[in-house]
């Protein structure tokens, strides 16, 4: 890690800086590269250079208000330093936190879309394309959560994106004309850590999340229901040992030409093992069932089952990790031809400073 300069809490903008005898913060960066070499078969034949490289520098600020709030910003940069998402969190001590987010998909039920454990990445992100579709409410928007304390081991946290589909805006932008048919997303999540007394459940943890988006008849779009999502799930903590289970659901709202997708129906399953600190091993699964609105009126709108499963191995050593992923889908991209098959072999070196 290395530490760029200081900076004051002008740094987050008016609001903050209004406040007086502000201490200091820090600014500092860290950055890491991995080095991937993915080979396909099946429907997803090689095609291409295997190699890849991925690159990414995240900025971070921090510092602390006299009345002992604390304050951060982290700004990310992708492959070739590409600019990200900027998010600004306000830890308000006993009154809970506010995080005011540029679309980093960290915030709302983005957070939960896949929450089982793995040695490495969701069993649908290790390297071989899916088309999956996963909950995502205000996460990918701008958007602002207020996060409470954590009272007898439960959470809950609200969020609102003013504008859903509208494209992040920078300081004193504003999103102009509304450009979809989609207007405010709400989304609420709850996460518990029941304490039951017990040693085998002091890893237990439950988590349960709902997203809504209000939808505009205009006559231009013809969206005519509002769209909801939601997700819930377990993970037990049995020593070495982790376990999970979750069920997903988009109903998409989308009710009037027959090849409307009317809803998705998601179960999730992870297993992964600790062998030591250093060396783990997970299995996880991802099924994604489509609905059309109109099923039954052709083949091709019958319900679809995509199946996503993945086997994984990661080892660290000091600011170098190593991973090897066994990955499967059948039905990609909710298509039945032995084309959209596929199956993946991994190998990822990662390097953090």
């Amino acid at each position: 890690m290395n530490k760029l300069t200081k900076v004051g809490c002008s740094a987050l903008c008016g609001s903050l800086a209004a406040i007086s005898s502000a201490n200091a913060g820090d600014m500092t960066v860290t950055g890491g590269v991995d080095m991937s070499w993915v080979s396909l078969s099946g429907g997803a034949s090689d095609t291409g250079n295997p190699i890849g490289i991925g690159s990414n520098l995240t900025f971070k600020g921090s510092g602390e208000l006299d009345n002992g709030w604390t304050f951060g910003v982290t700004v990310a940069n992708l492959n070739a330093s590409a600019y990200s998402s900027t998010a600004v969190n306000i830890d308000m001590l006993g009154l809970g936190k506010l995080n005011i987010n540029q679309g980093d998909s960290g915030n709302g039920i983005d957070a939960y879309d896949d929450k089982m454990p793995t040695a490495w990445e969701e069993s649908w992100g290790a390297g071989l394309g899916t088309g999956i579709q996963l909950v995502s409410g205000v996460g990918p928007n701008m958007n602002i959560q207020y996060t409470t304390p954590t009272i007898l081991g439960t959470t809950i946290a609200v969020a609102m994106a003013p504008q859903m589909g509208a494209a992040d805006t920078a300081d004193k932008g504003a999103s102009g004309a509304q450009a979809t048919n989609k207007g405010k997303g709400y989304d609420a999540t709850v996460n518990i850590n029941p304490s039951f007394g017990t040693e085998v459940l002091s890893g237990l943890n439950l988590f349960v999340g709902a997203h809504y988006t209000e939808i505009y008849n205009d006559g231009a779009v013809m969206d005519n229901d509002d769209r909801y999502e939601g997700v819930a799930g377990i993970t037990l903590d049995i020593g070495p040992l982790s376990l999970g289970g979750g069920r997903s659901g988009i109903l998409t709202g989308k009710n009037v030409a027959t090849t409307d997708v009317d809803y998705y129906r998601n179960n999730m399953y992870g297993v992964a093992f600790n062998i030591n600190d250093d060396l783990s091993i997970s299995y996880g699964r991802h099924e994604s069932e489509q609905n059309w609105v109109n099923p039954g009126s052709s083949t091709i709108y019958d319900a679809v089952t995509m199946d996503v499963t993945s086997y994984q191995i990661a080892y660290t050593l000091g600011g170098a990790s190593l991973r090897v992923a066994e990955n499967k889908v059948e039905n990609a991209a909710y298509q039945t031809t032995d084309d959209y098959d596929k199956k993946s072999r991994t190998i990822s070196v990662s390097l953090a400073f």
